[in-house]
């Protein structure tokens, strides 16, 4: 299983801070499509995306056991 954590409004949109997918093997694009699919989230295009506390990109493959994270961009004064 992998690990996916949803941060600021993303964690309000998919209902859920945290949640598991069955995932090994996938690239980021691949763990984003699917998330998008299922939880109907349509925002992932412009998010950071982190795997085990390290940030990477859509061809970073993931494998059983990661943790992938998803952080919006913020704006702030």
């Amino acid at each position: 299983m992998v690990k996916v954590l949803f941060f600021a409004h993303l964690k309000d949109e998919a209902g859920q801070e945290e949640i598991s997918i069955e995932g090994n093997g996938f690239t980021v694009a691949q763990v984003k499509d699917k998330i998008a699919a299922d939880l109907g989230i349509a925002t992932l295009d412009s998010v950071m995306t982190a795997v085990n506390e390290e940030f990477a990109n859509d061809e970073t493959i993931v494998s059983e056991g990661d943790t992938v994270a998803f952080i919006p961009p913020v704006s702030g004064g």
